[in-house]
């Protein structure tokens, strides 16, 4: 089962790096929130006909229903309009270096909402030593031009401190929710809020353009980057920390420089490697956690001794 977590981890890791060459791609022909709006509208509507299929449970209490659209707004309706909304702004690396802030947020919440889950100086320095790594990763694209990239800042932080919290609810209170209906359900209650605003400031869907780049951007972005993602992100979420799940915001860009790289033969920054070794080592700190102890057996001299290894 660990291994099955592990293997879930990096396959989310992997999944979340490549939508941002995707997002790229598409925003060459569309809108930032209507292109989102798309993702999300398609992606409820698959993910509803696999719940009718399947015959997966609805949240049947209000307590989960409220859970669900307060947990969507935060995550769908702020969290990602403020990620397209501010790559207007500022760059896409400054943009990743405050997502990131996620884990951030992350720690403190759920040391707040989540009494099993407390600070220790190993998650301190693993969580800051991550958030660095990304930032030696972005360092040239690091500035602040003007008081609408300010803006920008402010409101992609606004958005990663509203995923970290979303998490952590879903973390404490979302037992008994399947993975699919709890993705249905926040989509449906942040999805309102984002298609209200790409109607009223971006226009009507209809007078875009649609090419054929941009529709296999979103139907990426729609089947594995919204709900295998966030279905395999709360099956995981269930079975591990929240900060250990949200340390896949760290991950997530240094693996997008790499795809971009690869794919659009993009500049690889020479503090690639220093950066990307700050992040595992990160990783390495936080989530595998592994502490070794000499203990003596009962059973055996006192000179003979075991070295065991605690998870």
């Amino acid at each position: 089962m660990r291994a099955t977590r592990i293997i879930v981890w990096l396959i989310l890791c992997l999944i979340w790096g490549s939508t941002w060459i995707f997002i790229k791609i598409g925003l060459g022909d569309l809108p930032p929130i209507t292109f989102a709006s798309a993702r999300f509208v398609l992606a409820a509507t698959v993910v509803a006909a696999i719940i009718r299929v399947q015959g997966i449970p609805f949240p049947r209490t209000a307590a989960q229903w409220r859970l669900l659209g307060l947990t969507g707004f935060l995550q769908f309706a702020i969290n990602y309009s403020t990620v397209f909304w501010g790559e207007k702004y500022i760059t896409s690396g400054l943009a990743a270096v405050l997502q990131a802030m996620i884990t951030v947020f992350g720690l403190g919440l759920a040391w707040i909402f989540l009494p099993n889950e407390r600070i220790t100086k190993r998650k301190i320095v693993a969580v800051v030593m991550g958030v660095l790594g990304v930032a030696v990763i972005f360092v040239d694209q690091l500035r602040v031009e003007n008081w609408m990239a300010f803006a920008a800042c402010a409101a992609i932080n606004v958005g990663a401190y509203c995923a970290a919290q979303a998490s952590v609810l879903i973390k404490g209170r979302g037992d008994g929710i399947h993975p699919a209906a709890m993705v249905f359900g926040q989509m449906i209650c942040g999805l309102p809020f984002i298609l209200a605003y790409s109607f009223v400031v971006e226009g009507s869907p209809l007078n875009f353009r649609w090419s054929w780049i941009g529709v296999i951007s979103i139907l990426y972005l729609t089947l594995i980057g919204t709900i295998a993602a966030f279905w395999l992100y709360y099956w995981l979420l269930s079975r591990i920390e929240s900060t250990k799940a949200m340390m896949i915001s760290l991950v997530t860009p240094l693996i997008a420089v790499f795809i971009g790289a690869l794919t659009l033969g993009e500049r690889l920054p020479p503090q690639t490697l220093v950066g990307g070794l700050m992040i595992v080592g990160s990783i390495g700190l936080i989530a595998l956690r592994l502490k070794t102890r000499i203990a003596l057996s009962p059973d055996l001299p006192t000179d003979n001794r075991q070295l065991k290894t605690d998870n």
